[in-house]
């Protein structure tokens, strides 16, 4: 075995985050991606949604997502209209395949929802999506 084992280890400190693109009223700040350690196929962020808010409707062309609600709880909307809903909080794990329409609402009144948010690709490529028409916002 004559494996190369000097790969270096990085760590991002909570004031090193990178301040991603907002969808809706969801915030994110990525601590591992391309930009801050280098990854080729990773992602990891965390999101937040204000109290009675949601992301716009989207979806991932280059990835698939997994998401762990750290705190909160609401609806995951899901499908091209948005016509499946599924319930969410704390503890709860999401798979989002590539290519599927989905958009976090917090229903909350007084809470943020917190998610981590992990992802197969080092740069994510987002469409946001109008359900109403069936097209891509542009």
């Amino acid at each position: 075995m004559d494996k190369q084992l000097d790969a270096v280890c990085t760590v991002i400190h909570p004031d090193g985050l990178e301040v991603e693109v907002s969808s809706g009223s969801m915030t994110r700040l990525a601590g591992v991606s391309k930009a801050l350690a280098g990854t080729e196929g990773i992602h990891l962020a965390i999101a937040t949604i204000p109290p009675a808010c949601a992301s716009s409707p989207h979806y991932h062309v280059n990835c698939e997502s997994a998401i762990y609600v750290v705190s909160g709880k609401g609806r995951f909307l899901t499908g091209k209209r948005l016509e499946k809903t599924l319930n969410i909080a704390q503890g709860d794990f999401i798979y989002v395949p590539p290519d599927s329409v989905h958009q976090p609402v917090n229903d909350s009144l007084s809470e943020p929802m917190e998610l981590i948010v992990a992802r197969n690709a080092p740069v994510e490529i987002v469409v946001e999506f109008d359900p109403a028409t069936g097209k891509v916002v542009e």
